[in-house]
Protein backbone atom coordinates (compact mmCIF):
# COMPACT_ATOMS: atom_id res chain seq x y z
CA UNK A 1 0.00 0.00 0.00
CA UNK A 2 2.98 2.40 0.88
CA UNK A 3 4.32 3.97 -2.33
CA UNK A 4 8.30 3.73 -1.72
CA UNK A 5 8.91 7.71 -1.51
CA UNK A 6 5.78 7.93 1.42
CA UNK A 7 8.45 7.43 4.24
CA UNK A 8 12.53 6.65 4.45
CA UNK A 9 14.00 5.72 7.68
CA UNK A 10 15.69 10.27 7.76
CA UNK A 11 11.82 10.46 8.26
CA UNK A 12 11.35 8.06 11.04
CA UNK A 13 12.09 9.20 14.62
CA UNK A 14 12.88 6.27 17.80
CA UNK A 15 12.70 6.66 21.26
CA UNK A 16 12.38 10.59 21.16
CA UNK A 17 12.18 12.20 24.59
CA UNK A 18 8.99 14.76 23.52
CA UNK A 19 6.55 16.07 26.38
CA UNK A 20 3.83 18.00 24.65
CA UNK A 21 1.79 17.06 21.66
CA UNK A 22 2.66 20.67 20.52
CA UNK A 23 6.45 19.33 20.39
CA UNK A 24 5.55 15.85 18.77
CA UNK A 25 3.95 18.07 16.16
CA UNK A 26 6.50 20.64 15.89
CA UNK A 27 9.40 17.37 15.32
CA UNK A 28 6.99 15.48 13.02
CA UNK A 29 6.69 18.80 10.65
CA UNK A 30 10.82 18.77 10.83
CA UNK A 31 11.14 15.31 9.45
CA UNK A 32 8.65 15.99 6.88
CA UNK A 33 10.46 19.09 5.47
CA UNK A 34 14.02 17.29 5.98
CA UNK A 35 15.28 17.22 2.80
CA UNK A 36 12.60 19.16 0.74
CA UNK A 37 13.92 22.30 -0.71
CA UNK A 38 9.99 24.28 -1.11
CA UNK A 39 8.72 22.99 2.36
CA UNK A 40 9.36 24.58 5.60
CA UNK A 41 9.25 22.83 8.50
CA UNK A 42 7.15 26.22 10.35
CA UNK A 43 4.90 25.78 7.24
CA UNK A 44 4.39 22.34 7.81
CA UNK A 45 3.87 22.54 11.64
CA UNK A 46 1.50 25.44 11.23
CA UNK A 47 -0.83 23.22 8.56
CA UNK A 48 -0.65 20.43 11.36
CA UNK A 49 -1.85 22.67 14.13
CA UNK A 50 -4.78 23.72 11.73
CA UNK A 51 -6.12 20.52 11.51
CA UNK A 52 -5.88 19.21 15.11
CA UNK A 53 -8.22 22.05 15.84
CA UNK A 54 -10.71 20.50 13.86
CA UNK A 55 -10.63 17.71 16.21
CA UNK A 56 -7.99 15.60 17.28
CA UNK A 57 -6.21 13.10 15.18
CA UNK A 58 -5.36 10.89 18.73
CA UNK A 59 -6.76 7.48 16.99
CA UNK A 60 -7.00 5.78 20.80
CA UNK A 61 -4.69 3.31 21.45
CA UNK A 62 -1.83 5.77 22.00
CA UNK A 63 -1.71 6.34 18.17
CA UNK A 64 -1.74 9.49 16.34
CA UNK A 65 -2.35 10.51 12.65
CA UNK A 66 -1.97 14.37 12.14
CA UNK A 67 -2.35 14.98 8.78
CA UNK A 68 -2.08 18.05 6.27
CA UNK A 69 -2.59 19.74 3.09
CA UNK A 70 0.18 21.55 1.35
CA UNK A 71 0.48 23.49 -1.78
CA UNK A 72 4.43 22.65 -2.27
CA UNK A 73 3.95 18.88 -2.13
CA UNK A 74 3.20 16.73 -5.27
CA UNK A 75 3.60 13.48 -3.49
CA UNK A 76 2.43 12.65 -0.07
CA UNK A 77 4.75 12.27 2.30
CA UNK A 78 4.90 10.82 5.89
CA UNK A 79 6.85 10.63 8.96
CA UNK A 80 6.75 8.55 12.19
CA UNK A 81 7.40 9.21 15.49
CA UNK A 82 7.42 6.88 18.73
CA UNK A 83 8.64 8.56 21.54
CA UNK A 84 10.39 6.94 24.99
CA UNK A 85 6.59 7.73 27.11
CA UNK A 86 3.82 8.90 25.82
CA UNK A 87 2.38 12.89 25.93
CA UNK A 88 -1.37 14.11 26.57
CA UNK A 89 -2.97 14.27 23.17
CA UNK A 90 -6.64 14.53 23.58
CA UNK A 91 -7.33 11.30 21.84
CA UNK A 92 -11.07 10.45 22.39
CA UNK A 93 -9.97 7.10 24.33
CA UNK A 94 -7.69 9.82 26.55
CA UNK A 95 -4.70 8.00 26.62
CA UNK A 96 -1.11 9.44 25.87
CA UNK A 97 0.24 9.14 22.68
CA UNK A 98 3.36 7.33 21.48
CA UNK A 99 3.33 6.32 18.21
CA UNK A 100 2.67 9.21 15.88
CA UNK A 101 2.20 9.10 11.73
CA UNK A 102 2.37 12.21 10.01
CA UNK A 103 0.88 12.59 6.39
CA UNK A 104 1.52 15.66 4.29
CA UNK A 105 -0.71 15.50 1.49
CA UNK A 106 -1.11 17.74 -2.02
CA UNK A 107 -3.67 20.48 -1.81
CA UNK A 108 -5.52 18.74 -4.74
CA UNK A 109 -5.70 15.37 -2.58
CA UNK A 110 -8.38 12.96 -3.18
CA UNK A 111 -9.66 9.34 -2.89
CA UNK A 112 -6.25 8.07 -2.47
CA UNK A 113 -5.12 10.35 0.09
CA UNK A 114 -8.37 9.26 2.30
CA UNK A 115 -7.63 5.81 1.64
CA UNK A 116 -4.21 5.78 2.58
CA UNK A 117 -5.55 7.53 6.28
CA UNK A 118 -8.27 4.82 6.12
CA UNK A 119 -5.16 2.12 5.53
CA UNK A 120 -3.01 4.08 8.05
CA UNK A 121 -5.81 3.50 10.93
CA UNK A 122 -6.56 -0.37 10.42
CA UNK A 123 -2.66 -0.70 10.33
CA UNK A 124 -2.52 0.85 13.99
CA UNK A 125 -5.57 -1.05 14.86
CA UNK A 126 -4.04 -4.21 15.25
CA UNK A 127 -2.48 -4.54 18.73
CA UNK A 128 0.35 -6.68 17.43
CA UNK A 129 1.65 -3.83 14.73
CA UNK A 130 1.70 -1.13 17.80
CA UNK A 131 3.31 -3.56 19.92
CA UNK A 132 5.78 -4.61 17.62
CA UNK A 133 6.22 -0.38 16.66
CA UNK A 134 6.46 -0.05 20.58
CA UNK A 135 9.35 -2.64 21.01
CA UNK A 136 11.38 -1.24 17.81
CA UNK A 137 15.07 0.22 18.78
CA UNK A 138 15.65 1.44 15.62
CA UNK A 139 14.71 3.69 12.62
CA UNK A 140 15.49 0.60 10.30
CA UNK A 141 12.89 -1.55 12.60
CA UNK A 142 10.35 0.93 12.42
CA UNK A 143 10.37 1.13 8.94
CA UNK A 144 9.87 -2.38 8.66
CA UNK A 145 6.67 -2.96 10.52
CA UNK A 146 5.44 -0.26 8.75
CA UNK A 147 6.02 -1.90 5.65
CA UNK A 148 5.37 -5.29 6.97
CA UNK A 149 1.99 -5.39 6.46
Amino acid sequence: MFSPDLISEARIGCGMEIASKKRLLETLAELLAKDHPRIQAETVFERLLERERLGSTGLGHGIALPHARLKDVTQVLGAFVQTSKGVDYDAADGEPVDLAFALLVPEEANEEHLQLLAHLASLFSKAGIRSRLREAASAADLLEVLKSD
